[in-house]
């Protein structure tokens, strides 16, 4: 209790906040000192005005922060309540919204404190005017005696326009988390801190991509290429949908063609490419072409056969990619994907053909469409069962139960096997990985 009440009241004096009008003031101060020409010259003179800046910013928040729980704010906080609370849905997660005069707290059904939006600032640039004085006090730090102070003003700051680039990317307003998380860049790059924030860079791109802007999604995936932070080649392949939407064409096919090179695996590359060649009726061989290069590099790369299988799959080349996914699975026996992948074929196949046998209005012909759909159905049965006995991830094999379970649900009534086979699926897929 002696350690909670210390805990508490350490807390509380930290929690401190400072009016609008101090913080005005003191701003204010900062600023007449670093207009004289004696002072200015000193780093403490921009030292002081981006504290005061810093102090600025922070003001509106209140004394809460990321990850206190609601209890402990409740306390905390004191006579300093929310005027209303409300419930409310971003991008799909649950949150309580907590709303005070300067600001709106966001919480998890956990109880934790994950956003805090400032609805009332003192100053709307209070990070960019910090950012300023940082600089200028390295600037006039000749001696650099104050390096790591500087430095570690600039990491707070890189840290804030995250946290604001991240909050407006979860409400929805993807235009302005673009602008944030681009700052947050700069501001990471600015000496003397001087680090290449790749994650800041690669989310102002996908922000900037998901509210259309595509120019400035080339800038900033042009970029996460250029520093190597690619996502395991979805930089490419974002940066090609960039370029296809700028019409231009030429420029999406040859970042897609060298995303492949060095991300063959890549689902999204491979899709872009694929488009590509049918879209504009060029010859797919180049796709082969490119795949043969990345062979001869790995030649026991059973994943390389894989991708061989799903281009053939996608071009609608049945007995290739068949050949194909088998192969892979010979390179190595212990990669399941291949087997997923005959398994997957065959079961979309038996399901094009139940959709035609759906719309089949004669008997005959019905009967054998149905045929077809059983015969397709079991031949998909062989491979998933492969890759259930072989696969080492307890939810792929949920995943794969659940096309096993749907494959001998149509036969269970033929056979007492078919039956227990359906059984066991269904009581996996009901109970996920903890029935494994």
């Amino acid at each position: 209790m002696i350690a909670l009440a210390v805990f508490l009241s350490v807390q509380i004096a930290d929690a401190q906040v400072k009016s609008p009008e101090d913080v005005k003031k003191a701003v204010e101060s900062a600023a007449e000192a670093t207009a004289n020409p004696k002072k200015a010259v000193k780093v403490a003179t921009w030292l002081k005005l981006a504290n005061a800046y810093m102090d600025a910013y922070n003001s509106p928040a209140g004394a809460g922060w990321r990850g206190a729980s609601r209890q402990e704010l409740q306390f905390i906080l004191g006579s300093d309540k929310p005027t209303s609370t409300e419930q409310v849905t971003l991008l799909g997660t649950p949150y309580t919204k907590e709303v005070f005069a300067t600001r709106n707290y966001y919480y998890t059904q956990e109880g934790m404190l994950d956003i805090i939006e400032i609805t009332q600032p003192v100053y709307e640039d209070a990070l960019a005017e910090a950012l300023a004085a940082y600089r200028k006090a390295f600037e006039v730090d000749v001696k650099g005696s104050k390096t790591k102070d500087i430095s570690a003003g600039i990491q707070i700051i890189e840290g804030k326009y995250l946290e604001e680039g991240i909050a407006q990317y979860m409400f929805g307003n993807n235009e302005l988390a673009s602008k944030k998380f681009e700052a947050a860049a700069e501001a990471s790059e600015t000496a003397p801190y001087s680090q290449v924030d790749s994650m800041a860079v690669y989310n102002a791109g996908f922000t900037a991509e998901l509210c259309g802007d595509y120019e400035r999604s080339a800038k900033f995936f042009k970029k996460a290429i250029e520093i190597s932070y690619t996502e395991d080649g979805e930089a490419y392949a974002k940066l090609a949908n960039a370029y296809l939407n700028l019409k231009d064409t030429l420029a999406s096919k040859a970042v897609l063609e060298e995303g492949f090179t060095k991300y063959p695996e890549s689902q999204s590359i491979l899709i872009g490419l694929i488009n590509y060649y049918i879209s504009s009726g060029e010859n797919p061989e180049q796709l082969f072409s490119l795949l043969d290069k990345a062979k001869e590099n790995e030649p026991n790369n059973a994943s390389l056969y894989y991708v061989e299988g799903d281009i053939h799959n996608k071009l609608g080349h049945k007995e290739e990619a068949i050949a194909a996914y088998r192969k892979s699975s010979e390179i190595n026996p212990e990669y399941e994907f291949g087997y997923i992948g005959i398994g997957i074929l065959y079961y979309n196949e038996a399901l094009d053909i139940q959709n035609k046998a759906a719309t089949e209005m004669d008997d005959a012909k019905y009967m054998k469409l149905v045929e077809e759909f059983e015969t397709a159905l079991m031949n998909a049965s062989e491979p998933f069962e492969k890759a259930f006995e072989i696969t080492k991830d307890k939810n792929i094999k949920v995943n794969i139960a659940e096309y096993l379970k749907n494959i001998y649900y149509r036969f269970r009534d033929e056979d007492p096997k078919y039956k227990e086979a359906y059984d066991r699926y269904d009581k996996i897929v009901a109970n996920g990985v903890a029935a494994l």
